[in-house]
């Protein structure tokens, strides 16, 4: 399904946002693929599979809680830490 120009533009006011020529371009070539591939997913027939199917056998695993070996290496990249949290500024007086 090809996206006009004219149509991404009027995404575009929709969403508030400014488009160059070329981000106009861009994107309706981007919303075209996209819209092919949902119109391809749309000629599966797909009455065969139950609802509540999982994705792909063995992705879903029990959700028990286990340590987090990372903490230290997850904290070293905050920009301020007291102790063993990320400090913050204070948004509210």
């Amino acid at each position: 399904m090809s996206v006009s120009e004219a149509d991404v533009r009027r995404i575009a006011k929709l969403a508030r946002l400014r488009l160059s020529d070329e981000e106009v371009r861009l994107y309706g070539g981007q919303l075209s693929k996209i819209l092919d591939a949902m119109a391809e997913l749309g000629r599966l027939d797909a009455a065969a599979v139950p609802a509540d199917a999982p994705a792909a056998s063995g992705a879903l695993r029990e959700d028990e809680p286990r340590p987090f070996a990372g903490r230290e290496s997850l904290l070293a990249n905050a920009p301020e830490r007291d102790g063993p949290y990320v400090k913050v500024p204070r948004v509210i007086e």
